[in-house]
């Protein structure tokens, strides 16, 4: 084992962006001293060479890295998550000893979280799957964190963590999730939530285009407009820039010279395939994932066009249209939100975590892609009652959806008329208008599946499963 002198608290393993970022946030932060760590060395020295005012403990070979560590050592990997994880994983388990750290701070799936914090574990090494959110300028100036592990290992790195974490009205944005893979579930869980976000306000910004027949700079001056209103939000402040930039090549608006073709890494589906595991309906989020994937689907998108002679007149857009716009993604936004806090209650119930619902829209108000003063809300209605069923029963947001449904339905018939493409609005409305239904189709679909397979059904009026013999007397028997 390669001998040094033992002084960093915290290390880092893995200086691409991210890490870098990272690393400089936690050295700039009275009490910390960062050991760092990468593959390559040229990119370590060239870290240290660029920011000497961080102090950094620079290591060569992964003994030195793990030398200079003061027990309990602590190390964050921030590397690509899949083998490379389980690689550097592997190094420092050769190395760590019992009450040691690792931390993954990468885009894990809570499932690799799980089977890896059960690897670990007889070891006495702690092993904590933690959620990072906020890009790179959140890594550099505060992110949001989310880690999962033992309460034990929080001990030792909640005060670490706190020191980085971006805060929100007095209060670090970072608290213990909950044991083994809690921590990247709800970070999955607040990417999902954000592809829903992105998607309504793409669609807000096509009504305002489309049918409101606003320019790029005026649509950017509504949204400036709304982010002092209830719609206030890091994402609604940045797409406010967005249109606003002007293409210096072109001197057309940026947003018109970029090819309207959008991708993804893999949160958002892994959101929606848990959620379909969980028999949770994420619809909001679903089709925020669908909507990239059509997007990028040039062939049949150009297929279809070509069949077309003619699309539906635009409707007219009245003043009050840019409100009514505004009102319908306020109440969309409200439903994607309360569908991601129900998977985060079934993930909850299933892996046996125990996650304060209040706690994690705290730390989302600050750091993260989705902070908004609209958690404020969410945090209470969680804090007044623990186990309420859905957000939506929440009388703010009762209120909310109440106050905004008849520019809703306006927004989404009008659209529909128009030929404009709101598959969040739509889903949002219909998931909304489900949940009021005194009375839903899926008693046929009941009917349907007993007909063709024998699943059986339910009646309203007896309790007990039953079957129809449809293919004989159609007499009903009780199973």
């Amino acid at each position: 084992m390669y001998t040094r002198t033992a002084i960093a608290n915290i290390g880092v393993i893995g200086l691409a962006v991210m890490g870098s970022n990272l690393a400089r946030n936690l050295a700039s932060r009275d009490g910390n001293t960062v050991a760092i760590h990468n593959r390559t060395y040229a990119r370590t020295q060239q870290l240290i060479t660029e920011h000497p005012e961080a102090g950094f403990i620079a290591s060569e070979t992964i003994d030195e890295f793990v030398a200079s560590l003061a027990t309990p050592r602590t190390a964050i990997i921030m590397v690509q998550a899949g083998a490379g994880t389980d690689a550097v994983i592997d190094q420092l388990l050769d190395r760590f000893e019992p009450g040691d750290i690792i931390v993954d701070g990468g885009n894990a799936n809570f499932h690799d979280t799980i089977a890896r914090e059960q690897r670990i574990a007889p070891t006495g090494i702690h092993f904590v799957g933690t959620g990072i959110s906020g890009g790179e300028e959140g890594a550099l100036r505060g992110p949001s964190i989310m880690p999962g592990g033992s309460p034990e290992s929080y001990e030792t790195l909640g005060p670490i963590l706190a020191s980085i974490a971006a805060v929100a009205e007095g209060e670090p944005c970072v608290t213990h999730v909950g044991t083994d893979g809690a921590g990247h579930f709800v970070k999955m869980i607040h990417n999902g939530i954000e592809y829903a976000d992105m998607q309504l306000i793409s669609e807000a910004y096509d009504l305002l285009r489309t049918v409101g027949r606003l320019q790029s700079a005026a649509i950017a001056d509504v949204f400036t407009d709304w982010n002092a209103s209830p719609l206030e939000s890091y994402l609604i402040e940045i797409t406010a820039e967005v249109l606003r930039q002007v293409d210096a090549t072109t001197g057309k608006a940026f947003v018109d010279i970029v090819l309207d073709q959008a991708g993804s890494k893999g949160t958002g589906v892994w959101t929606v395939q848990n959620a379909l595991d969980l028999g949770v309906p994420v619809g909001s989020i679903a089709e925020a994932v669908f909507a990239r994937a059509v997007s990028g689907k040039s062939t049949q998108r150009a297929a279809v066009q070509r069949t077309i002679t003619s699309r539906p007149d635009v409707q007219d857009a009245d003043s009050s249209f840019a409100d009514d716009v505004a009102k319908a993604l306020y109440a969309s936004k409200v439903v994607a939100y309360a569908q991601g806090f129900d998977a985060i209650v079934a993930g909850a119930q299933q892996f046996g975590w125990h996650i304060r619902k209040d706690q994690i829209a705290k730390i989302w108000r600050g750091g993260c892609i989705i902070r908004a003063q609209f958690l404020n809300h969410i945090a209470q209605a969680y804090d007044d009652n623990p186990d309420i069923t859905t957000l939506l029963e929440a009388p703010y947001f009762a209120k909310a959806i109440a106050d905004g449904e008849a520019a809703w339905r306006r927004i989404v018939s009008t659209a529909a008329l128009s030929g404009v493409p709101i598959p969040g609005f739509s889903a949002a409305l219909s998931y909304y208008d489900s949940l009021a239904a005194k009375r839903l189709p899926a008693a046929l679909v009941q009917g349907q599946r007993d007909f063709f397979g024998a699943h059986t059904y339910n009646r309203v009026d007896t309790p007990g499963t039953f079957h129809t013999r449809w293919s004989s007397d159609r007499t009903e028997i009780k199973e």
